[in-house]
């Protein structure tokens, strides 16, 4: 579809990019195969060290772009986004994520705003499980303990954790990757239980043999596991506040593969260090990069640095999705990927 005299589609009211190649800044390193591309398609400049955009950098690639292709470690705020130049009118965002991107902001500066959704579910549920198992097994404490020449042998009593099978997982957010993961739980001989802003179809319930519960504090009080995997939003900031981590018995583990931020991070650590809590994985944190120093000295917590996704193909489709939702738009097409406000 061309676009017509005034740069827009008729058919979407999109507005079109010119027909030389735009400008398109990318805010960090991503996969060599997805870099070239873009060198090819575009008048692409790419962060060959992979350091993180400062706000001089941001506000400075956001004058002169046409697109921007930003990450979840770029923090696209209103001041930031009062710096747009005439030529800006795509952010293509490489990430599912889209809360460091204040959206409200953008469409009212008439900015398009995509995102990269539905290619890592299986990566983070994979990741997910694994931590699901790492903590009540403790194989990170058990694998420094041999590293560190610490282990004499074999005894009955020695490093016992606790069993998956029959125990009871409580997943907050049952979209594609709260599901994924229920899959992969029944298969360990968990039983299924979520929290949801809206229930599942019957025939999903069924199908994952999964039980809902409306209340939340409910379905705290009465779970072995807790896997987080909501958005974090203003309404989910905090969701698992002192008050509701207070709800979960002294045995249960807590998983987060979602947002940090979903998490009072001071309440939880309170919590561990007390014994109020058997442990918990951790694969994103309230402030990250930083890490409460406290959570550094626990043995039973997993700590990893944001590794949900993490994986070559994951990252790949990622990009192609960035390719694909720029070339969309500058063709005058409205992106498959785009992200309205509210949503």
């Amino acid at each position: 579809m061309l676009p017509n005299s005034l740069g827009h589609s008729a058919a979407t009211g999109v507005r079109a990019m010119p027909q030389t190649k735009p400008l398109v800044i990318v805010t960090r390193k991503l996969p060599d195969p997805i870099e070239t591309r873009l060198m090819e398609l575009f008048d692409a400049r790419l962060n060959l060290d992979d350091h993180p955009f400062s706000r001089d950098e941001l506000s400075a690639a956001m004058a002169e772009a046409d697109v921007l292709v930003p990450t979840l470690t770029d923090r696209l705020d209103s001041a930031v986004m009062a710096q747009a130049g005439p030529r800006l009118k795509l952010l293509a965002n490489f990430g599912a994520g889209t809360d460091h991107i204040d959206i409200a902001s953008a469409h009212q500066r008439g900015l398009t705003v995509t995102n990269t959704p539905d290619v890592l579910t299986e990566d983070t549920a994979d990741m997910t499980m694994a931590l699901i198992l790492a903590v009540p097994r403790r194989l990170t404490e058990g694998e420094r303990l041999v590293r560190e020449g610490k282990w004499t042998g074999w005894t009955p009593t020695f490093m016992m954790g606790h069993r998956l099978w029959g125990k009871r997982l409580g997943i907050i957010g049952m979209g594609r990757i709260g599901q994924a993961v229920a899959r992969r739980a029944r298969g360990f001989g968990m039983t299924i239980h979520y929290h949801n802003r809206r229930r599942l179809h019957e025939s999903v319930e069924q199908g994952l043999e999964a039980t809902y519960w409306e209340s939340l504090d409910q379905m705290l009080a009465r779970m072995d596991v807790i896997s987080l995997h909501c958005p974090h939003t203003p309404a989910t900031y905090h969701l698992l506040s002192a008050r509701r981590l207070a709800l979960l018995r002294p045995h249960a583990y807590l998983v987060n593969t979602a947002r940090g931020e979903v998490i009072d991070e001071n309440a939880l650590v309170r919590m561990l260090s007390k014994g109020e809590l058997a442990g918990a994985g951790l694969d994103v944190f309230e402030h990250e990069p930083a890490i409460n120093p406290k959570l550094l000295t626990m043995d039973n917590v997993v700590l990893l640095p944001h590794l949900g996704s993490a994986t070559l193909e994951g990252r790949v489709e990622m990009g192609e999705k960035v390719l694909i939702n720029i070339k969309a738009f500058i063709d005058g097409h409205c992106p498959p990927d785009r992200v309205l406000p509210g949503l």
